[in-house]
């Protein structure tokens, strides 16, 4: 049996080409997601590693305790400390450090990349020879005064600067500009990937981010046969217990290690949903491909089974050459990762995040991974086909080669298929209702789906004929080759089903999530547009920074502005959770925000009153007048707050709106404004406010200046990632069908040679043959798409009517033109995957198909 299946993998592999690469796409992104993976996170710690090589340990100051003393609050890390670390036996060296982050406009007034995490900022700390080892000059000298700075060369090409330039740079506070002096290298991870590197001269670096005199860090270099942990325990001996303490480098380079995992793990999330959607989809192509080989094999089978083949053997036979096909795909499969993991970095690194480069690693995960995927889909896939050749009896298969499924299994087939149908969408009704998108009811809704989707597969094989039949009006106008086209989709239905699964997944979860994106982003849009009442807004880059409390008088002074309201953020812990509340200008806050209250009003805030969301006094089960009991920001203690109004929920005022005074009291940034809501004279909007309102803020790089169109078109701007998968599932989905038409096809021009000898025999010329094949694969191409529209449309209705109870601006919204495009796409891909087989039967020589037995 083994020569057999060796022998038939031989004598029909080109009819398998279709099938390994189906599952050489699958085997492709997950092994070259996980080599991309390993690669980086390898990159990364190589990176890390520089950074660590000569710290032995690090000494960093300790959180003070709520309410300590003003002495505690003050740094321990002085130069008294340094001085008195330096004689600790062991220490090489010692290097303090003052060290933050700070964000940079360009040299045409953009601000460059913007995050705490990507923005290191430092004091230049130069040794004996005059210079800083962690940051070596390109170009220039280093910072000396307060008024010089030095940047990395990355940030020069970024932001277009040369030596000599003015940059504009924010760190937590006003704005401020210092001319460059120096270019640096560096091999800080997060400068490399795409942030930016600041350096100060020491003192200006400690007034910045610690105080006159004091460090944020300290490190120490160790003597040559000194041991790290020993080192630590002797400089811990030194420290004020409760001030200060030390970390070894080996427990840093350990810390930035479980970081880099938990990075590769997130770069690792789409790719593999891709795989596993391909895998998925691709699983059709081969058990449609190893039916259509069984059948074209039965009498071969049927002539083993008669010379003394057991099921079993027959059986094996089949999956033994699925295993060939696996072993091949999986090899194939891997080459081809290691492509897609070389530009994936590229792919990924958008907006300024570029990722670490290095050389690929190739662990025993990715090959592990891909030939346990590629194996393992294409067996399993084959299994059923290896079942039905081994249940086909000798003398029936010898008798004929083209069964038609008996009365019994349809009605089996039949009544399972609307089984799942009634159950997934009972499921499916039963949430709509619900308008509440807890994650309990989310599962369930996903369930149904997948319940229906397999209600629609099983079903399939009944519903071709009625469906092909209402498309043949279409065929039809072709004449005589339009109405073969609908006989030959026709002929056998089950081959049809299987051949359109492949577009009826990746179109309904494609028109799925095109609704339900396109439905969310309207209604995002509608819930901004409906809460904000100001025509700008003024806002933060970064959680940690606000807006200079300054600024905001700058503001209400420039011209053309009527109201500048200021508002501060900041939290409210209730019995039900963490929320955000809005401290706010009663006097003002119904000029800037649009305000529904459902009793009670804005005008009654005041210490120790609050107004609260719709959502929140629910949650509490509070009204107007009522008490809630609650935590306003820092504060540690919880107190009781009257609700003197409730609003319908708004996303502008968060959960809650408390008077600006009382909020920024007890916020963890005390006295800061983190938005300002801005009214300008008649509503008016242009290029020239909004250059003002810059400048009035200064033009800081942490800040942002919107008008109500770009604040609408941020809030909806989370459906990106949900568009990027859409998108990315529908070529996937595309591609395999494509594979899937032209494999089927090819195989059935195999099947009618004679046939096709015998219409060009009777005068068809080669152009009717491939406009009725072509016609043919329209004809199942347009089944599977009709059919995945109609689920997807109906899963989209059922899952978005939850998101209703959360968002009640949210209601179905249909892009048409993106499942116009879907549908286009789907014809068109149909067309052109009969290419090859056409040609192929166009191509046949009348009398030779006509003498083939």
């Amino acid at each position: 049996m083994l020569k057999t299946a060796l022998r038939n993998l031989l004598a029909h592999k080109a009819r398998q080409i279709m099938t390994l690469l189906a599952v050489c796409l699958g085997v492709a992104f997950v092994s070259g997601t996980l080599v991309f993976a390993d690669s980086t996170a390898e990159a990364h710690r190589a990176a890390a590693s520089k950074s660590f090589a000569d710290i032995a340990v690090t000494v960093t100051a300790k959180t003070p305790p709520p309410g300590a003393a003003a002495h505690q609050q003050t740094s321990a890390l002085d130069d008294a400390l340094a001085r008195k670390l330096a004689a600790v036996p062991g220490v090489a060296a010692v290097r303090p450090s003052a060290d933050g982050s700070a964000a940079l406009n360009a040299a045409d007034g953009t601000p460059l990349r913007v995050d705490p995490g990507a923005n290191p900022a430092a004091g230049y700390v130069p040794g004996k020879d005059g210079k800083d080892s962690r940051y070596p000059l390109a170009e220039g000298r280093a910072p000396r005064s307060s008024g010089e700075l030095a940047v990395d060369r990355g940030t020069v090409a970024a932001g277009h600067f040369r030596l000599g330039d003015t940059i504009t740079l924010a760190t937590d506070g006003p704005v401020m500009t210092k001319r460059l002096v120096g270019i640096v290298t560096t091999e800080d991870t997060r400068v490399t990937a795409g942030g930016t590197l600041a350096l100060f001269d020491q003192a200006t670096a400690q007034k910045l981010f610690a105080s006159p005199g004091h460090y944020t860090g300290i490190d120490l270099s160790a003597a040559p046969g000194t041991d790290q942990f020993a080192l630590s325990r002797r400089v811990t001996g030194v420290l004020p217990a409760d001030r200060a303490e030390a970390t070894t480098g080996a427990a840093q380079a350990a810390q930035q290690a479980l970081y880099v995992d938990t990075l590769t793990r997130g770069y690792e999330k789409l790719p593999l949903v891709f795989a596993g959607v391909s895998l998925f989809i691709g699983s059709f192509l081969i058990i449609n491909t190893f039916t259509m080989l069984v059948s074209r094999r039965t009498r071969e089978i049927a002539l083993l089974r008669a010379i003394g083949a057991t099921r079993r053997q027959v059986s094996r036979s089949v999956l033994l050459e699925a295993l060939l096909v696996g072993l091949v795909a999986s090899a194939a499969g891997f080459l081809l990762g290691l492509g897609i993991a070389a530009v994936l970095p590229g792919i990924l690194s958008t907006d300024g995040n570029t990722l670490p480069q290095g050389p690929l690693v190739i662990g025993p995960r990715p090959v592990v991974a891909a030939l346990g995927v590629g194996v393992g889909v294409t067996v399993l896939a084959a299994w059923l086909p290896s079942r039905r050749a081994a249940k086909v009896a000798p003398v029936e298969a010898m008798r004929t080669t083209d069964q038609p499924p008996s009365a019994k299994r349809s009605r089996i087939r039949g009544v399972a298929g609307l089984a799942l149908l009634v159950l997934g969408a009972g499921v499916l009704v039963s949430l709509s209702g619900a308008k509440d998108a807890s994650e309990k009811n989310l599962q369930s809704a996903m369930f149904g789906c997948a319940l229906l989707v397999a209600a629609l597969i099983v079903l399939a094989p009944l519903l071709a004929a009625p469906m092909i039949r209402l498309t043949g009006r279409l065929t039809g106008r072709f004449g005589i080759t339009g109405h073969l086209a609908q006989q030959n989709a026709l002929r056998d239905p089950r081959r049809t089903a299987a051949t359109a699964a492949t577009l009826l997944i990746s179109t309904a979860l494609v028109a799925g999530l095109a609704v339900i994106g396109n439905s969310t982003g309207q209604a995002l849009d509608r819930q901004a547009a409906a809460g904000l009442g100001a025509d700008y807004v003024i806002g933060s880059r970064t959680p940690t920074t606000g807006v200079d409390p300054a600024a905001v008088r700058r503001v209400a002074d420039t011209s053309g502005v009527r109201i500048a309201s200021a508002v501060t953020d900041s939290t409210l812990s209730t019995g039900g959770g963490v929320r955000e509340i809005s401290g706010v200008d009663p006097h003002t806050v119904h000029d800037v925000m649009k305000l529904d209250f459902v009793s009670g009003s804005a005008k009654d805030l005041g210490p120790g009153r609050i107004a609260v969301s719709s959502t929140l006094a629910r949650g509490n089960d509070v009204t107007t007048g009522g008490h809630l009991n609650a935590r306003l920001g820092r504060n540690q203690e919880f107190r009781k707050y009257t609700v003197v109004g409730v609003y319908k929920d708004n996303p502008v005022a968060h959960d809650a709106l408390g008077a600006r005074t009382e909020v920024a009291h007890d916020s963890y940034l005390p006295g800061s404004v983190q938005r300002i809501l801005v009214r300008t004279d008649g509503g008016a909007v242009s290029k020239t406010t909004e250059d003002r309102l810059r400048t009035a803020v200064g033009n800081s790089p942490l800040l942002k200046v919107q008008d109500r169109e770009q604040f609408v078109h941020e809030a909806a701007g989370t459906m990106g990632n949900l568009l990027t998968l859409m998108y990315g599932m529908l070529a996937i989905g595309i591609v395999i069908a494509a594979l899937g038409i032209t494999n089927t096809l090819a195989m059935s021009v195999a099947e009618r040679t004679r046939e096709i000898g015998a219409l060009r025999a009777l005068g068809m010329d080669r152009s009717g043959i491939r406009r009725m094949i072509r016609l043919e694969a329209v004809t199942v191409a347009a089944f599977g798409t009709l059919l995945g529209l109609a689920g997807g449309l109906f899963g989209a209705w059922a899952v978005g009517s939850l998101a209703n109870g959360a968002m009640p601006q949210y209601s179905l919204a249909l892009p048409w033109g993106t499942l116009l495009l879907v549908c286009l796409l789907s014809l068109t891909i149909g067309a052109l995957a009969a290419t090859i087989p056409a040609h192929r039967a166009a191509a046949l020589s009348p009398l030779e198909a006509v003498a083939e037995v």
